[in-house]
Order: structure tokens, then sequence, then C-alpha cells
């Protein structure tokens, strides 16, 4: 089929972009041969320039290579937003190794299964976290432990080494890797299923370029290179905050503003104090800051560009929002496999609220048939789609079949089911993989549902998202109990909580004698989704 959304593109965006034959390190050296003076992070009055982050990057990545560090290994940053963060991975990079990002709320065997997944030895951890470490350390492959405090404090915690002490071992610079962009994994991206256990994305380093450079050409119009100031509260665990706040920030030679988290009051004050440029974010943010009665008092309006993913974003808040501060908000799509932008309404043409608009630079897409994924179907007509570009996973950790389940002939089969309009752009209707998305969170039914299991009370249990005004969508279990057995929703929830990262404990739990399912005994999930 014809890529009908390129007659949008004005002359000055390229259709299709070369990709250079550069490491991710390599992009940052660029910046700061280009902007080294310039600011790249600001924490809580604390400033690093571009000169700075490079050389404390290259003594990390000195320091892991002197500790054992081979081209390859994988190191694990489990961290919230912070400088040390952003150290940490282009250190792991410039030494060699893959970063295996981690997401900070996870405990006990979520965190154990990546661990030994990914087969890290290292970890880069926040400090508070290190008990939930530790509980689980003997059963994991972790045999060195960098932990950061955010307050500067460095002390010897057991094995725990703090991340200033670690740095100071650099004794030489680091040993120079040879690195194959196309071919060697910069990033392990863990997202999940409800098939199975969380699958890690391997995004090369050509990948992770491709789409800093895809974005940026994109979004080119609204960004003033060297002059931008992100507003970076998306976690940068998280891949859209990887991309769209971390990496781009540094390709543009632009400050990143870190906040640890969402917090109203302080993204207020930081807005009103630091005037930034750029705000990614959720859409779960943009309503928290469209109904706060004095917004407009922090000075809201030096935001020009808002990109909102990882839920769809409601017609009203969108135009609340830009009526509030006059930012455009641009709803895009994007998955973990593709690292992650493809899609985005654009700045230079129409808007349609409700969709994802259109693919960005060297990005080829198509709606399949969702019985064989062969047959490609017409306009307006529901499928799966299919997506294809320079920016799509090398596969998946350790899983060959997966891999080739998702990935056919260069496309990947991304499970969310949408149609195409003839203009190009692209509407959401449902998701093949029944995640669940809270407040920019995806949650992933089996994870949840695999811990329920194992209370001692239940027999059966499904999980499926219900809609939440502020949420997006919340967590509901529906279990039922086994014979002779009780357990109250109280006592559920807070074995939930005691198990599973916070954001994917279930808030509603409803009770059944049975659940609906096929003749052959499978769960149906949907008939649950549609009664509930």
């Amino acid at each position: 089929m014809e890529k009908v959304w390129l007659k949008h593109y004005p002359m000055h965006v390229q259709r299709d972009l070369e990709i250079p034959d550069e490491s991710i390190p390599g992009m940052l050296k660029r910046t700061i041969a280009n902007y080294g003076e310039n600011k790249a992070l600001y924490f809580y009055g604390s400033e690093t320039s571009y000169y700075e982050l490079g050389n404390q990057s290259a003594a990390f990545a000195s320091s892991l290579q002197q500790n054992g560090l081979n081209k390859g290994d994988r190191v694990a940053l489990m961290l919230p937003n912070c400088p040390q963060f952003v150290i940490g991975y282009y250190g792991i990079l410039q030494a060699g190794g893959i970063v295996t990002q981690v997401n900070p709320m996870l405990v006990g065997k979520e965190l154990e299964y990546i661990l030994n997944d990914s087969g890290a030895e290292t970890i880069v951890i926040y400090e508070p976290l290190l008990p939930i470490l530790n509980a689980i350390l003997d059963q994991t492959s972790i045999k060195q432990v960098i932990k950061v405090n955010l307050a500067g404090r460095d002390t010897k915690d057991g094995m725990a080494v703090g991340f200033g002490d670690f740095i100071k071992q650099a004794k030489k610079p680091p040993e120079e890797v040879v690195i194959n962009p196309a071919e060697d994994v910069a990033v392990l991206q863990y997202t999940g299923g409800t098939t199975g256990r969380s699958k890690g994305a391997m995004l090369t380093h050509r990948n992770v370029l491709a789409n800093v450079m895809q974005t940026y050409e994109y979004f080119k119009d609204e960004i003033q290179l060297g002059k931008d100031r992100y507003l970076t509260v998306i976690p940068l665990f998280h891949v859209f905050g990887m991309t769209s706040c971390m990496n781009l920030s540094i390709y543009t030679g632009s400050m990143s503003i870190m906040l640890p988290k969402f917090d109203l009051e302080e993204v207020l004050q930081t807005i009103k104090d630091l005037k930034p440029t750029s705000f990614p974010g959720v859409p779960t943010m943009y309503v928290a800051l469209t109904n706060h009665p004095k917004a407009e008092q922090y000075g809201i309006d030096s935001i020009r560009l808002c990109n909102s993913g990882s839920a769809p974003m409601p017609g009203e808040l969108l135009r609340s929002f830009e009526r509030k501060t006059g930012a455009m908000i641009l709803e895009g799509y994007g998955l973990s496999e593709s690292s992650p932008v493809t899609h985005c309404n654009p700045v230079f043409s129409t808007r349609k609220p409700g969709s994802i608009g259109i693919g960005v630079p060297s990005t080829d897409y198509k709606i399949v048939d969702l019985e064989e994924g062969e047959t490609e179907l017409p306009f307006g007509e529901v499928g799966e789609i299919a997506i294809k570009g320079p920016q799509v996973m090398k596969g998946y950790w350790n899983m060959p079949e997966e891999t080739d389940h998702t990935l056919r002939d260069g496309w990947l089969y991304t499970g969310d089911i949408a149609h195409m309009d003839e203009d190009g752009y692209v509407f959401i209707i449902d998701r093949k993989k029944d995640l669940i998305i809270a407040s920019g969170y995806n949650i992933y039914p089996r994870d949840v549902e695999e811990i329920i299991y194992e209370h001692p009370a239940i027999q059966e249990a499904v999980v499926v998202g219900i809609p939440d005004a502020y949420r997006g969508e919340t967590v509901k279990a529906v279990v039922v109990l086994k014979d002779n057995q009780y357990c109250g929703e109280d006592e559920l929830i807070t074995y939930c909580r005691n198990n599973m990262a916070a954001y994917k404990v279930p808030r509603v739990i409803e009770f059944r004698k049975e659940l609906p399912k096929t003749n052959v005994g499978k769960i149906l999930r949907r008939a649950i989704r549609e009664d509930t």
C-alpha cells in the first residue's frame, strides 16, 4: 500500500534518515564537542555540564572495566531519575556493557526473575532499595552492588560500594571498546505479556540512536538546539523516558531538569523557577496540572511542547490543557520493542484527537488481518498494526520462539488492534495483549495473576483493567476461593501489596463462585471485562 502519510511531510522534514554507524557513547561525545559547556543535567540545584557528564561517565566505565566488566556483560540500573542514572547508563555503554533497565518499584520474585534472566552480575541501585535486593541476593547472579545515595553520602554497606567511591576507583581512561552499532545490544528493556514471563527487548545501539534521530527530525520545528530545557519526570527506566527525555535532550545539547517522581506542587514550582520548554508526560500528569486551580500562576506557558505517550489521551483533557498553557500536546505511540517511538501527531500538519498520528521518519506500517497477519487490510478496516523501521528491536533476550512470533520478515507485530484512515492516521481500538495501562505504567495481567495464585486460599484468578477517571485504567482482580478457604478483600490487597510493585496492586477485588470458560477450560477474560 502507498505510504499515504508522507504527503503530510513538509519538504524540510526528511522521509528517510541515514543512520550513522555510531554508538550511543559516540552520540554523547559528539554533543560534548558541540555543547561541552552547556548544562546537561539539573537536579535540585546541582548542575552538571556536558564536559562533566563525559568525564564522570568515562570514569564510571573505567571502574567497571577494572572490576572485570567485559563487552556484552549486563549491568542492572535500578534507580529513580537522578544524575547517577545518566552517568551510569552512558558509563556502562562506554565500557561495552549492556544496560538492563529495572523498575525501582519491583520487589521479590519480579526483581529476582529479571536479574537472573539477564544474567546481570553488577547492579547500580538506589540505597533505600537495598533491603529488597538483599532479601533475594543469594538467589541471583549479582556479584557487585553499587549503591546511590541522593544526599551524596557514600558509606560501605556489606558488599555494596557507594557510587561516588566506585567512580574514584578509576585509575586511567577506559579502554576503547569496538562497537558494532547494528548488532551490539545497548539496552535490555523488559516488557511483559499475558502469555508468559517478562521479555527483555534487545535494543541495539543503532535502534536507540535511530529512534532519537527520528524523534528529533519529526519535532525539529519546535526544538532549539542547545537551548531547550526538558522537564524529566517520566522515569528514565521506562523506554519513553529513556528516548524522549534523556537521549533526545543529550542529542540536542539541551538541559534535562530531573525530578525523581511526579509531585504536583514540586512540578509546578520547578516550572515556575526553571521554565522548561518541553514536558514529555502521560495523561495523568496533564490531568493534575489542568485541574490545579492556580496552575497559570506558575508560568506553565513556558512549555511549548508536550509529547504524550503510554496511555490514550482524552480529547477534552487535550483541549483544556492547551487552553491553560498554550502548549501543544502531541499524542503518540510506541513500544518497548521499537525503542519506543513509531507514531505521533505531527507539529507540521493536522492533528487528529483520538489518533496516534502518523509514522515518524523511516517508519513503515500496515494494518493486517487478526487471524494470520498476512493480509494487508484497506483503510478503515480493523486489524493488527505491524511496524517496520530502524528502531525495531533485534529480538527478545533468550526467547527465540517469542522473537519469531513477534518479528516476521522484518515486521514487528505489535498485538495492538487498530485501523488506519485514508490520510495514514492510525486509531488504536483495543490491545490484543490485554495490557492494562494505569497512570502510564504497563501492567501485564499474567504478572499479577501469578502472584495472586500463590495465595493459599485462591483457586482461580483473572485480572482485567477497568476505567478509572484519574489513572485511565486501574486493576481489578476477579477470584474464586478454594473450598473451605476464606480470604477477604483487604487481606488479598495487603498480600498483593507485599508481593508486587505498588502500581500493579488490584484496587478492586470481586469474589465469584466460578469464572466463565471456553469448552476446553480456558478462562474467558474478555467476558469478564465486558461484565465489569
